[in-house]
């Protein structure tokens, strides 16, 4: 089936319409909201200059997170999904509104390092609920096109909230760094405000989970919840497949997250002289839209094959392909490698990640699922801040280096030949 055709199939059932109406606004919301961030902590000219800025600025939003991370799944699986979306959005509405203030009044940027983290950490806790709250809107049979076509769309408003959030920027009143970052963040802002009420068309206990809710006392229950998050890494260990493919998905994001900070870097100079500010992040914005076309893609062709290749390998196809795309940026600086390989990538990146969220929510018990999200967003998280840490130490400021593209080249195929030697099928 096409993406389309697929779509049309889902847009029948009732929560599916609704769960993705508050996905999109969600997600657009993140996009104008990460324009604003990368504003004021990637382009910035006083604030990221090198790769070793770059790895910082990523460690500072995200390592936190991944302490706090584990504890998110116990409450996926044991708090009402459709009031994460609720409430989420809400918080995330007031650290907007808190880095607004912040930003507009020149406070100390530690200050909104602190509520970026905040309100980044409330959405990876919202992509959780949300995937994991797929398989009760949709029938089992038709999961391979919810986890294709929904996360994409996904993605795709995210995309386009970034360049939203970008266009707004370029015609704010005022040129400065400041003006740039408030008028996207103006806009995620309302975005965020509108998706926590179009959670509201959602039933309260529409998006599961479906056991029984226990109450939840953080003071007396932090050993069980603990305790529950271990049950859910041994859940995954005795049934292997949903483990093998939270590895790939690390791995992949490792390799990926090289080739983002590079690109960050050498928006700045691939593009012709050396550019800051607006003219870097305009550049940047550019790649990010043929990255979009490579998610979008990936939604179209993966459900044509669901039929006739298994998942694994798929995901094996899709790393082989990543390395592919890699190779071409190996291959020389020109700016049509960086956007073919912006293409190319995030294809297999895609590709690879509906096979691998399917595999996840199918060998998974849904008493257990959103502590296997909340794993999967934590190693996403670490996967970025070591992509971060390994770019900085091995990346010039301009981003590119042969040998480094290379060797993400070399990596692909290694990681496409170990997970191909995985079981295919859960214990």
């Amino acid at each position: 089936m096409s993406f389309a055709s697929d779509l049309r199939v889902l847009w029948h059932a009732r929560g599916f319409r609704r769960l993705t109406y508050a996905r999109l606004t969600s997600q657009g919301g993140d996009g104008m909201f990460q324009v604003g961030i990368a504003t004021a902590f990637f382009f910035d000219p006083t604030h990221a200059t090198s790769g070793r800025d770059i790895a910082i600025g990523f460690a500072t939003l995200l390592a936190p997170f991944t302490i706090v991370g584990p504890f998110v799944g116990p409450l996926t699986d044991r708090w009402q999904r459709q009031r994460i979306l609720l409430v989420g959005n809400l918080v995330r509405l007031a650290m907007v509104v808190g880095i607004i203030v912040c930003v507009a009044s020149g406070s100390p940027l530690w200050t909104l390092y602190v509520l970026a983290l905040l309100a980044l950490s409330v959405n990876r806790f919202l992509l959780a609920a949300m995937t994991a709250g797929i398989p009760q809107v949709v029938p089992e049979a038709e999961l391979l096109a919810a986890n294709s076509v929904l996360p994409t769309l996904g993605t795709l408003a995210a995309a386009l909230g970034g360049a939203v959030g970008a266009v707004a920027s370029f015609v704010a009143p005022g040129s400065s760094d400041t003006s740039v970052a408030l008028a996207a963040l103006v806009g995620a802002g309302i975005a965020f405000g509108i998706s926590s009420w179009l959670s509201t068309w959602l039933r309260r206990t529409e998006l599961g989970p479906v056991v029984p809710l226990a109450r939840l006392d953080f003071m007396r229950q932090v050993r069980q919840l603990v305790a529950e998050l271990l049950d859910g890494v041994r859940h995954l260990v005795e049934r292997r497949t949903p483990l093998h493919a939270l590895g790939v998905m690390a791995a992949q994001r490792l390799l990926y997250g090289m080739m983002f900070v590079a690109a960050i870097l050498m928006s700045r100079t691939i593009f012709g002289g050396s550019v800051e500010g607006k003219d870097a992040l305009a550049n940047f914005t550019i790649v990010l839209g043929f990255a979009a076309v490579g998610f979008g893609v990936a939604a179209v062709i993966t459900p044509m094959f669901g039929d006739r290749v298994d998942r694994h390998r798929w995901i094996v196809w899709c790393l082989l392909v990543g390395a592919v795309g890699q190779a071409v940026l190996a291959a020389t600086t020109a700016t049509w490698a960086l956007l073919s390989a912006a293409v190319i990538v995030s294809f297999a990146v895609q590709g690879a990640k509906i096979a691998i969220d399917t595999i996840i929510q199918r060998d998974t018990d849904d008493s257990v699922r959103g502590r296997a999200f909340t794993l999967y967003d934590v190693l996403y998280n670490v996967a970025f801040i070591g992509a971060a840490a390994v770019a900085a130490r091995l990346l010039p400021d301009s981003g590119y280096s042969a040998g480094v593209m290379a060797g993400l080249v070399v990596a692909y195929l290694a990681v496409a030949v170990v997970y191909s030697r995985t079981p295919v099928r859960p214990a």
